[in-house]
Parts: C-alpha cells; sequence; structure tokens
C-alpha cells in the first residue's frame, strides 16, 4: 500500500479482516495522512449541512455518524501506538495531531447549519417512526452538539480554545507519566537487601541491570517489580523508597511535574462546565451517567465509607499486632506502620491464616494455560472461539492476534494480546479497539478490532511468564471488557461496544473477575505449569476465603481515589484550584490509617482522571461492582456456566452498546431474574 492511499475517504486498509497495516504505519506521517482524512471528512459534513432537501434521519444524522470513520480509525491507531509502543516520533506525531483534532471537533459541533438540521430532525424524532437505536442515535447527537456548544450565542471562541489547550493538556500529562516511570531506577549489589524478594522478580531485576551494564539489580516501577517488592522484600527501606518513588511520580524538579498540568486541567474544566451552564465539571459530567448528580455519588460514596472505615481500621490493628509480634525478623522495623508496611505483612499474615501466597499459586498460573483457559470460560458462556492467527500484522513481536468465531464458525472479531512491560509502554492495563463493531453503508456487519493490554510478570531465563492472583483478575477483567466490544451488534458505530457509560462499562469487567474464584472455571486451566498437576482443590476454597482477606482496607484505598476525584471536579469555586496538596489533604482517607508521608502526591500521577476518561467518574468502579455482584448472583445460583442466562446477557447487555439508555438495558436483564 502506498503512503498516498491512506488518504481515502473509505476506513478500509485492504488488508485480510480490514486489519491494520502495522509496518505502514512505521514510516507514515501521522499529521499527513489525518489532516487529509480530516479534510474529507468535513466536506462531507458541509455537504450535509448545506443540503437543500429538508433534514431527515438517513441525510443529516445518519450521514454526520458515517463521516468520521476515517478520521476515527487513523487517530485510534496513533494514540493507541502511543500507550502501548510508543517513541520520541510518535509523541511528537501525537502533539502535531491533538490540536488539529481539538479544531475539527469544534468545526462540526459549533457549525450552526448543521445544528440547525439535527435540531429539526430532533423536534420531530417521535414522528419520524424511527427504531430504538435510531432513536437513540438522534438524541445522543444532539445533546453531543449542545454539550459541546451549539446553543452559545457567544464565546464558541473561547470553548475552542479550551478544548485545544485541554486536548494538549492530558497528552502532555500522560507523556510526562510515562517519562517519569521510566528515569526511575533503584541500584543494588549487595545480596543481603534483596532477602525475601521471589526469584522472579530478582530474575527480572537482574535484567534490567545488564541492560544497563551494571552489577547486582535494578529495581524499577514497572508494575510486577514494584508490586514484588512492596509485597515482600524484607528490606524496609527498599520498600520505603519504591512506595514513595511510585506514590510521588510527577511530583520532582524536573521537566516531568505535572503539578502545573493538574491545576490548569481542573480549572479549565470548571471553566469550561461553567460556559455550558454547568456548576462544575461533575454536574456535566454525571448528566449523562447512571448515577446523574455529584450528591447522588457523594451519598453513595459516603455510604460506602461509613460501612468500610470501621472494619478497616480493625484490619488495620489486626495487622499491626502482627507486626509488631514479628518486628524482630523484619529489618527497621519501629512500631510506626506505615503504607509501605501493608503489602508485606498483609501478605505475610494471609500466608499464615490461610497457608496460601502468590508463590504457591504462580506455578499453577502459567499465562499460556490462563489465556487459553480464559477462552474456554468465553467459549462455554458464548459460544466463541479463539484461533492465533499470523496472517494478521502487530506493532510488536510479542504482541498475538486471535480471531474470533461463533459456534458456526462467523467471523466475530480480532482480539490483539500485548501482556508484558517494556520501555515506550505505559504502567496498567487497558482494553482498547482499533475499530468499532458497526453496520456499514452498504448493509455490512463490519466486526471489531479489540485490543487487551497489561503489564504482567515476563518470562525470564528460568521461567515462563507465571500470574500472582491479582495479575489472573486483571486479564479476566480486561478480557471482560474485551468481550463487551467483540459481541456487540448493532448499526451505529458511535453507539457500539464499550461506547457506554463509565459508571456501566465496568460490569462486564469486572463480572468476569468472578470466574477466577470458582472451581469449575479454575479446573479449566489451573495446572502446574512443570508437572500438569492440578490446582489443589482445598486451595480453591482457601483463594475465596482470602478474597475477602483485608477488603475494608483496599476498598478504602478505591474510596480515597473516588473522592479525590470528585474534590477535583465538584468545586464550587475557582479559588479552590490553586493547590494540589491541599485537595489531596483535604479529602485523603489515608491518614484515617497511617501516619502522613508528605512526598506523597498521586493527583500528579492519577492518569485515570487527568488523561483518561474517568474524570468525575472514578466512582464507577465501585458503582459497576455492586451490579456485577447483583449478576454473578444470578448465574451463582443456577450455575456458572448457564448458557442460557450467558445469551440472555449478552442479548441485553453485551451486544447493545449504548443503543439505549444503560439503565435500561441493566433492569431488563434483571428483571428476567427476579
Amino acid at each position: 500500500m502506498k503512503k498516498e492511499q491512506l488518504s481515502i475517504s473509505l476506513p478500509v486498509f485492504g488488508t485480510q479482516y480490514d486489519s491494520v497495516p502495522f509496518s505502514q504505519f512505521s514510516t507514515i506521517d501521522f499529521k499527513e495522512v489525518i489532516e487529509k482524512a480530516i479534510e474529507t471528512s468535513l466536506k462531507e459534513v458541509t455537504l450535509i449541512a448545506n443540503n437543500y432537501k429538508p433534514a431527515t434521519f438517513e441525510n443529516t444524522i445518519k450521514a454526520l455518524t458515517y463521516s468520521r470513520l476515517r478520521v476515527d480509525r487513523l487517530t485510534s491507531i496513533l494514540f493507541n501506538l502511543n500507550s502501548a509502543e510508543s517513541t520520541d516520533r510518535l509523541q511528537q506525531q501525537a502533539q502535531a495531531v491533538s490540536p488539529l483534532l481539538s479544531d475539527y471537533t469544534s468545526n462540526i459541533r459549533l457549525n450552526a447549519l448543521l445544528f440547525k438540521r439535527i435540531k429539526l430532525v430532533y423536534k420531530q424524532r417521535e414522528q419520524l417512526g424511527l427504531s430504538g437505536e435510531q432513536l437513540t442515535l438522534v438524541e445522543k447527537t444532539y445533546k453531543d452538539f449542545v454539550r459541546n456548544g451549539a446553543l452559545l450565542r457567544n464565546r464558541k471562541n473561547r470553548l475552542r480554545e479550551i478544548d485545544k489547550e485541554l486536548a494538549f493538556l492530558k497528552l502532555k500529562f500522560s507523556e510526562n507519566l510515562l517519562s517519569e516511570n521510566q528515569l526511575y531506577m533503584e541500584h543494588i549489589t549487595d545480596p543481603s537487601e534483596v532477602k525475601g524478594i521471589p526469584l522472579y522478580a530478582l530474575e527480572m531485576a537482574k535484567e534490567e541491570a545488564i541492560k544497563r551494564n551494571v552489577d547486582g539489580w535494578i529495581f524499577t516501577l514497572s508494575f510486577p517489580l514494584y508490586t514484588a517488592v512492596l509485597k515482600y522484600a524484607d528490606n524496609r527501606k527498599l520498600r520505603e523508597k519504591l512506595f514513595i518513588a511510585y506514590h510521588s511520580r510527577c511530583t520532582h524538579n524536573n521537566l516531568y511535574n505535572n503539578n502545573k498540568i493538574v491545576l490548569q486541567i481542573a480549572s479549565l474544566r470548571r471553566e469550561r462546565s461553567r460556559l455550558l451552564g454547568h456548576e462544575n465539571y461533575a454536574t456535566f459530567v454525571l448528566e449523562e451517567r447512571m448515577a446523574e448528580t455529584p450528591e447522588i455519588v457523594q451519598v453513595f460514596l459516603n455510604k460506602l465509607l461509613k460501612d468500610t472505615l470501621p472494619k478497616a481500621k480493625e484490619e488495620l490493628d489486626t495487622l499491626k499486632n502482627f507486626a509488631e509480634k514479628h518486628k524482630e525478623n523484619t529489618p527497621n522495623y519501629d512500631g510506626s506502620f506505615q503504607q509501605w508496611d501493608f503489602a508485606y505483612y498483609a501478605e505475610k499474615l494471609k500466608q499464615q491464616e490461610y497457608h496460601i501466597d502468590d508463590n504457591l499459586l504462580k506455578p499453577y498460573l502459567f499465562l499460556d494455560k490462563a489465556v487459553q483457559g480464559m477462552f474456554a470460560v468465553a467459549n462455554k458462556l458464548y459460544g466463541l472461539h479463539f484461533q492465533v492467527t499470523h496472517e494478521v500484522e502487530v506493532y510488536h513481536p510479542e504482541v498475538e492476534v486471535y480471531v474470533v468465531t461463533n459456534t458456526i464458525g462467523d467471523y466475530i472479531g480480532l482480539l490483539y494480546t500485548d501482556f508484558f512491560p517494556r520501555a515506550g509502554k505505559r504502567n496498567g492495563a487497558w482494553m482498547t479497539t482499533y475499530k468499532n463493531q458497526y453496520i456499514d453503508l452498504e448493509g455490512y456487519n463490519s466486526r471489531p478490532h479489540v485490543s487487551i493490554v497489561c503489564n504482567f510478570t515476563r518470562p525470564t531465563t528460568t521461567e515462563p511468564s507465571l500470574l500472582t492472583f491479582n495479575e489472573l483478575t486483571t486479564l479476566f477483567h480486561e478480557f471482560g471488557h474485551a468481550l463487551h466490544g467483540l459481541l456487540s451488534n448493532i448499526t451505529y458505530p458511535n453507539l457500539s461496544g464499550t461506547n457506554v457509560a463509565r459508571d456501566f462499562v465496568e460490569l462486564p469487567s469486572q463480572l468476569m473477575e468472578h470466574w477466577c474464584y470458582e472451581e469449575k472455571a479454575l479446573q479449566l486451566f489451573a495446572y502446574h505449569y512443570q508437572t500438569g498437576e492440578p490446582l489443589p482443590i482445598e486451595w480453591v476454597q482457601k483463594i475465596k476465603a482470602a478474597g475477602k482477606f483485608m477488603e475494608n482496607i483496599l476498598t478504602l484505598r478505591q474510596l480515597n481515589f473516588g473522592f479525590l476525584d470528585m474534590a477535583w471536579h465538584n468545586i464550587k469555586n475557582n479559588h479552590e484550584i490553586n493547590s494540589v496538596k491541599y485537595i489531596e489533604e483535604t479529602v485523603s482517607l489515608t491518614k484515617e490509617l497511617y501516619p502522613t508521608t508528605k512526598e506523597v502526591c498521586i493527583s500528579n500521577s492519577f492518569s485515570h482522571i487527568f488523561s483518561g476518561g474517568y474524570a468525575a467518574g472514578y466512582y464507577s468502579y465501585k458503582w459497576s461492582e455492586v451490579l456485577a455482584d447483583h449478576t454473578f448472583k444470578i448465574f451463582k445460583d443456577r450455575g456458572i456456566f448457564n448458557k442460557e442466562i450467558a445469551l440472555h446477557f449478552k442479548n441485553e447487555v453485551l451486544s447493545k452498546g449504548c443503543s439505549e439508555k444503560e439503565k435500561t438495558l441493566y433492569e431488563r436483564f434483571i428483571n428476567l431474574y427476579p
């Protein structure tokens, strides 16, 4: 494919499954091809806006929906690569493209002639004989324009400026965090200082040292290494160093400090919301969420806090007593229980109470087998088959691609998997798409391309990739998102898959985690990677029991993130947005349990709300958890592989995207099982 061919209007690459030709994009100037796609799209939008014929669903709403497919496809490639395989070149191109996209979106949403036609269709929508999905598309299109300035008489230019600046700041926040993660390292040469750390983590740290041509071990903020140190290192000073380094990222006096960026993002979001008639960003965002208002979110969080905090304090007292009894075995423990002591002593107490720990479990959680087990669960529930293919290009040699089909062999979509940390890849785990599902203009069901990206323990010279139990649940979590994308089966691309409210999108993902605790599911894949012996049945019961271990302290941590998010976005006055530390200290729940650590400042690395899509929405994890627990109970009571329930869940939730209100979708499913 020649470079200039990428500027054609149709979002088709001419490859098998219409997959991304990554090798072509390794030398392509994204700015150039996206500019051409934007130019073509805006020409189509102008034709729609200037159409002399009366506005209809077909010639206005539907036409507009399909006008940006090419732009969306290209930008998804750029920004997905910038997260999973970033380079200086990609970062520069993302920075160059970001303002183009902001202008492009503003040029559409602030087009008065176009909005006039949309408004006409919206006003007549009940008399047009539209399907439920078409009606939803009309309403969402109208609201999207209104919520992005279409009704503004003045200050449209200021809205443009804000959107452009926010796009740049969010991108810069993310790039700073990636650079800061890569910058930090702790070099150790004395074997006595790494006692307690498991062999797999020491081998990872040794490989890091070899890369840098030094002796000993290099500990980075790569999540598998970081968690291994916090959980197992007897060296308390090392735990403290890594904990503080991780929780103070982008706060230092260097190029990657996000302090000003955080304040600017929060201030601009509030200004933007007030331009559009809302008190603040939380009221603006929640208007379109299941929770609806900041007051409902605060009540929800406060109720959880009231239930959780006393129990969390009891759990911590138990842990403190345990630590005190064992302090002679821990260098430097002075009786002052700190945040970097929690994971270490919690793991030791868990081992004592349940006689199980990740090091015992890991040999049974071989990544390759876990992936096959995950696929087997999806097969039992939804009749899906996953066949690895080498005919589809990938962006890195470690990425694998699976062709997904149903029970009768129909093509469902592509699933990309990318599991290991590396330079240029941001921390964490996420699901994303390279192509949404939709029915194209010729009536063909264009199937989705979905990717799950993680940072699991990578293979070492002596062992394959063996997962911690937390990594196993992360794998199933992201796969739940992937199923939501893959099983989408509606008409319009901007309503499909995971394009749903944030407090609903975590339902499928958190639901899938439940299968990790079920014996019948574990029997599909949990075998010792060397001996082939199955995971002992008595361990399964211990895993389920240990799943509730210290759950209130962990819940309090999640609530802390939720309250911090709301503090940034439920602001009443601009003067509140003048100090990151002030916001943090005002809402911090950690002070209820631990001594204050002055270096800790999580806002500057809180990517979910400052560069991701969870601003004024981090509460969604706990909100969706309630929905997921209720849903799994239906399976649990009738069989965890009950195909009838799975079919209903697929038909009423997973396949529907946001073609109806999320509350309607959920209640329709739940009401089948009173």
